[in-house]
């Protein structure tokens, strides 16, 4: 039986929420293990039962995605091996040791059609081969394990890896235009923020008990408020230059000028009610988690200068 100083064993160690559950876990002095390929590949269920076989774990979280949104149209067995193999495989090893276990999917699942923000009982309709396999991951999971927390977010970044805001000021330093689209919408959210609510839900969940399935489901989770990927730009520019940094001008344009291999909900709102009412969990808004992600990426720079 796992214990408290049994580790959150984390799939997944490289990406930026992967990295930001390490710190926020480092910071609570709370045991936690992420692990990549080729320790843990969950497109391996063998890889995937040694990993948690070595770890007993008191928790699971599946960080882990094939995220090429563009590139999965071209390789749809690999994001399904990623993206539902792997998350059936954890599921289901989370269920035999009868531990939490909580699964990250996306605003993806939906066509973007909808004009208000999506519910979690609204019917997905995913636009592209990525949210297929995300919706094919959500109900893999919630066969395997019905006690299972599925959280969809939206637009996630951090000061790691390349995401929009660190692309964005890429682009910053070696453009003087940058066009961005502003027909599609939704909920920019901060991984450190998204990391912080799954421990949250973990402490709770193996303080409760996790098998019991109370509050297995789906849920949607994301910083508060709402902008287009132009307004979202326009934020990091403005807080980027407040920083002294030098910025582009910034141009909209619509989806269509900017042509993609998949296709793009223009409608990525989620209705994040849901969780705040059954689990107490609301994300701060968007603008005030960029200008801390600013901060951070600001004295990187700082930091890096000779």
């Amino acid at each position: 039986m796992a214990t408290s100083s049994n580790p959150i064993l984390v799939a997944g160690k490289t990406g930026q929420l992967a990295r930001c559950l390490s710190r926020e876990a480092r910071a609570r002095g709370l045991a936690l293990e992420a692990l990549g390929r080729p320790t843990l590949d969950v497109s391996d269920p063998a890889s995937v039962a040694r990993a948690v076989a070595a770890h007993a774990p008191r928790a699971i979280v599946n960080a882990a995605a094939y995220t090429a949104v563009d590139k999965a149209e071209a390789e749809p067995a690999l994001a399904m091996a990623v993206n539902r193999d792997g998350p059936a495989a954890l599921a289901a090893a989370a269920a035999q040791l009868g531990v939490p276990f909580i699964h990250v999917s996306t605003d993806y699942v939906f066509d973007g059609r909808k004009q208000a923000p999506y519910r979690e009982d609204d019917a997905p309709s995913p636009l592209g081969t990525y949210g297929r396999s995300k919706l094919a991951g959500e109900a893999a999971v919630r066969t395997a394990y019905p006690a299972a927390l599925v959280l969809r977010t939206s637009w996630v970044y951090s000061p790691f890896g390349q995401n929009f805001v660190t692309t964005m000021l890429r682009l910053a330093e070696t453009r003087d235009t940058v066009r961005v689209v502003d027909d599609q919408h939704g909920a920019p959210t901060a991984a450190p923020d998204l990391a912080g609510a799954i421990l949250d839900l973990v402490e709770r969940l193996v303080a409760e008990g996790a098998g019991d399935g109370g509050t297995g489901g789906i849920y949607h989770i994301a910083n508060a408020g709402e902008a287009t990927w132009h307004s979202f730009a326009a934020g990091i520019f403005a807080g980027w230059a407040q920083r002294g940094h030098r910025v582009p001008r910034l141009e909209p344009i619509a989806t269509a000028q900017y042509p993609t291999a998949a296709r793009r909900p223009q409608n990525s709102r989620l209705d994040c009610s849901k969780i705040a009412r059954a689990l107490g969990l609301r994300l701060p808004p968007w603008q005030a988690s960029l200008g801390r992600c600013l901060d951070e990426l600001a004295s990187a720079c700082v930091e890096a200068q000779p």
